[in-house]
């Protein structure tokens, strides 16, 4: 049917490989600091554009597609001699990705806004661990691994051309022309030799490759093989754009995302002590009345928010896919958060007559700052149906930024 969504075939979703548990598990609020008063039409912090999941392509006219990188989004302003670095949540950056400072500084245009995704490539993909370990307070590490695993800023947008104009109100199809000048004029025209000719076209890059422009295209044949052959690039998924939309600064409208894997940004509300070694308890007659496992030192699971509609925090389901070395780093991430409130709204189910030993369901609260990516098979009731993988933590992600919209798949991208 002409204008419905269309459902790419594709290979079945490969298992991510997940973060080291300890990089980067700091709740967002700690990377928050004031930013500088810039002499441009937007100033930092700006929050960005953003996409609404769903669950098909939009096949339609009208629309733009981009691939998905798997990065921190990051708006990038300029005015003379200072850059700042925005995250999603607006926390500045910078002192986190050096090179990409250094690089904006070396362009010709001193006055600029621009949208994009910070990565790290590691052979033919992409690689956030090494972006998680750039979020650390020692600056000699960071400028190390500036060094070692230098990172890549792709842009996709022009919120500020080079003359100070700001372009917001434009329309995509405007804006993204002024994108390509833009880049032709200041990133270069060196074609970037590490893309996958396979996945999609060739990109412009700069010499350094530190500043990239990232591919698009209006062609839905497109799109369906960047879906299908994009994680050969690192790809997460596919964006969608209307052409016919101004940038629609932190709504979820005029662009939509398609994932080739179920993943939702969680908080951590909670969590369970381990069960260690079984312990035979006897009744008041002397009798073996069981057997139980008794507690350990070690975290057992994680228990999972999600803000409803009211803004009230709910248990939405637990993740227990952790080995015994990331249950002990685990302790030390959650001991400063503990003694919160924990959930807000639903909470975490307690003792029942299906219940063998009431501590398999004691549970304790934390304070929820923690933001975590976590991949998940089925959601409905609710909750996750089933335990969920951690992926890594998203310290570039505020807390109440983590709504049960993101699992809520439109039924048309519309």
């Amino acid at each position: 049917m002409a204008g419905a969504p269309h459902q790419i075939g594709m290979a079945s979703p490969r298992k991510r490989k997940s973060a080291d548990v300890g990089s980067a598990a700091v709740p967002a609020e700690q990377l928050t600091q004031a930013f500088p008063k810039l002499n441009l039409p937007i100033q930092p912090p700006y929050p960005p554009a953003e996409a609404k999941s769903v669950a098909a392509l939009p096949r339609e006219s009208g629309w733009l597609y981009e691939p998905k990188w798997d990065g921190f989004r990051c708006l990038a302003f300029r005015h003379g001699d200072e850059v700042v670095l925005q995250s999603k949540a607006g926390q500045p950056l910078g002192r986190y990705f050096p090179e990409i400072v250094a690089a904006l500084l070396a362009l010709p245009a001193r006055k600029f806004v621009l949208d994009g995704e910070i990565v790290i490539r590691s052979g033919a993909g992409l690689d956030f661990d090494a972006l998680l370990q750039r979020i650390h307070p020692a600056a000699s590490r960071i400028q190390r691994l500036s060094q070692e695993t230098p990172s890549t800023y792709m842009v996709f947008d022009l919120l500020v051309d080079g003359k100070g104009r700001s372009l917001a109100s434009k329309p995509l199809s405007a804006r993204r022309m002024a994108l390509q000048e833009f880049a032709a004029a200041n990133i270069g025209d060196k074609l970037d030799s590490k893309s996958n000719k396979k996945a999609g076209p060739q990109i412009i890059a700069n010499s350094d490759e530190r500043i990239t422009l990232s591919p698009a295209s209006a062609n839905f044949a497109t799109a369906e093989k960047w879906m299908r052959e994009g994680a050969a690039s690192g790809w997460d998924g596919v964006v969608a754009k209307r052409l016919d939309c101004e940038y629609m600064s932190g709504e979820r409208t005029g662009m939509v995302k398609i994932k080739r894997i179920r993943t939702a940004d969680c908080v951590v509300g909670g969590f369970r002590w381990a069960r260690g070694a079984k312990a035979q308890a006897n009744n008041a007659q002397g009798s073996k009345a069981g057997i139980r496992k008794r507690p350990t030192e070690e975290v057992g699971s994680l228990l999972l928010g999600l803000y409803n509609k009211n803004g009230e925090l709910d248990h939405i389901g637990f993740s227990t896919s952790f080995t015994r070395e990331e249950r002990k780093k685990l302790k030390s991430i959650l001991k400063p958060l503990m003694g919160g409130e924990g959930f807000s709204g639903k909470a975490p189910g307690g003792p029942s007559r299906w219940t063998r030993d009431a501590r398999d369901t004691e549970w304790f609260p934390l304070k929820p700052k923690l933001v975590g990516e976590f991949q998940y098979d089925h959601f409905s009731g609710g909750r996750f149906r089933h335990g969920t993988k951690f992926l890594r933590w998203r310290p570039e992600k505020k807390p109440e930024q983590c709504t049960m919209e993101q699992i809520r798949l439109a039924k048309k991208a519309a």
